[in-house]
């Protein structure tokens, strides 16, 4: 396909308003005419679609008609879309799904004439229908390696992250994430990205402030696959979040990344378990940089509301006792990522000495001795013992996966069970003795997963039982070879 993106003669000349829009210095060129293409309906017809040059063209340049008048009047009043332009314009954005008119859209220069359509608007509606058009235009590689290499476009779109209407940050969201999960041109927008210091700022603002489900949760995806993408960019964030704005009157902090994530994590928390599970992928991502870990581990910051909201998730959300074990499927990819935060929150300074001493602290370590016993449950009713461990290996690669998954939400479990245990007194032991957290029927499965590897924090835990709940105690000797006196735990 012919490449048109670098043709000088179309292109435009951009600045920002005092608002941060875009503005075009004249309206945008018609879609170029080509001669003899209209002659018969095989000729008019897309690619292999049933659809229409003709029509297209026509629609196009009606476009460009509407924002030519709506620029006509009050330059400060927003223009409603008439239904007959806006009905003909969403079918084009559903057409732009198939590749062949994406890649006539192309071809025709759409993607110029929306760029400029998007800098005049003064109505929403057809903002939101440009970006989505060239959202869909953008899911095929060719066209969007095309879409990407137009600089004009780029700064728009990031431009566009401080609109404030809802719909237009979707869609621009939208687009901005599929071309920054396409690994041919995913460099070149992280480049700009870094280079737009307001996209961090307009993000955290959505992330802190907006109720729109569909946008949260898409901002979400958008956020953790920079982090993913870009370990770099993350720490340049999380620094900035915590740095005072020249631009803010009185020298005000910046929204910070961290308690950004974690408003609309509260605010996903019941309406979308799947968007869920993205932010606290990200908050999870924030973890594994010094970055991060130090702007969590400031006390009464946002590591402590962190802490009890994941406690709450935990605790009243998720693996609960009239839950059947194999809800661990269903659950698990939110557990190992809370789990993993809080054991890194535990970890942090003095944190655990706060943490041991909250409301949330002994129904989190029962939560944690639930899942253990439930996946030991599990492991026998469907056969999974040390004797299946071969023919598991010899699953589908997608049930690999999935086991996967399971494994690390163990491995993360024992591992922060094991740093808890060994910091629990008699007191707390036989707390979670009286409360029915701490039983044969959860210690027994969480001790067997704890040893070996974790001995010194077992033989903690079964002596202070000693004193908490000796007949417990016994039952854990006589099924594990556990020491009458505790190791020395450095």
């Amino acid at each position: 396909m012919e490449d048109h993106s670098a043709d000088d003669d179309n292109s435009s000349i951009w600045s920002s308003s005092p608002a941060n829009s875009p503005v075009m210095d004249r309206n945008p060129s018609p879609p170029p005419d080509k001669e003899g293409e209209q002659g018969g309906e095989e000729v008019d017809a897309i690619g292999e679609t049933v659809y229409s040059k003709h029509w297209l063209f026509s629609t196009l340049t009606r476009l460009i008609q509407i924002v030519s008048e709506q620029n006509m009047g009050d330059s400060d009043a927003q223009m409603q879309l008439p239904e007959e332009d806006e009905d003909d314009l969403c079918k084009i954005w559903d057409m732009a799904m198939d590749k062949d008119v994406a890649g006539f859209l192309q071809e025709f220069k759409a993607a110029d004439i929306l760029l400029g359509v998007i800098a005049k608007s003064r109505c929403p509606r057809l903002t939101e229908i440009c970006v989505g058009i060239l959202g869909n235009i953008a899911c095929f590689p060719e066209t969007c390696l095309t879409l990407s290499q137009n600089n004009d476009l780029g700064v728009v779109l990031l431009l566009l992250l401080g609109d404030t209407d809802p719909p237009t940050l979707l869609e621009t969201t939208r687009l901005l994430l599929t071309c920054v999960s396409q690994s041919d041109v995913s460099s070149l927008w992280l480049d700009r990205i870094r280079q737009q210091t307001s996209v961090c700022s307009s993000l955290c603002f959505i992330m802190w402030s907006s109720t729109n489900i569909d946008l949260l949760v898409k901002v979400g995806e958008l956020v953790d696959k920079l982090f993913d993408l870009d370990e770099e960019l993350m720490k340049t964030w999380v620094t900035a979040g915590s740095q005072p704005s020249d631009e803010e009157e009185g020298g005000e902090r910046r929204l910070g990344v961290a308690s950004s994530l974690l408003e609309a994590a509260k605010q996903l928390r019941s309406e979308s378990p799947e968007g869920l599970k993205v932010y606290l992928h990200a908050l999870q991502l924030l973890t594994t940089i010094h970055q991060g870990i130090e702007t969590l581990a400031v006390a009464g910051g946002t590591g402590q509301v962190l802490w009890s909201f994941l406690c709450e998730v935990v605790c009243e959300d998720l693996c609960q006792p009239d839950d059947p074990p194999l809800v661990l499927q269903e659950e698990k990819i939110l557990l190992v990522h809370a789990l993993a935060v809080l054991s890194v929150l535990y970890s942090c300074q003095d944190q655990e000495q706060e943490h041991s001493k909250a409301d949330t602290f002994l129904p989190l370590v029962g939560s944690m001795l639930r899942v253990l016993q439930y996946h030991r449950e599990c492991q026998v009713s469907s056969g999974h013992g040390q004797k299946k461990k071969e023919e598991e290996e010899e699953k589908e690669e997608e049930v690999e996966e999935v086991d996967e998954q399971l494994r690390a939400l163990i491995q993360t479990t024992v591992e922060f069970l094991s740093d808890i245990v060994t910091d629990l007194t008699k007191d707390a032991v036989s707390e979670l003795v009286r409360r029915g957290y701490l039983t044969e029927k959860t210690c027994l499965p969480a001790v067997g997963s704890m040893l070996p590897q974790f001995s010194p924090a077992v033989q903690h835990l079964v002596f202070m039982l000693s004193e908490a709940d000796p007949k417990l105690a016994d039952t854990v000797r006589k099924e594990f070879p556990v020491s009458h006196s505790p190791k020395l735990i450095h």
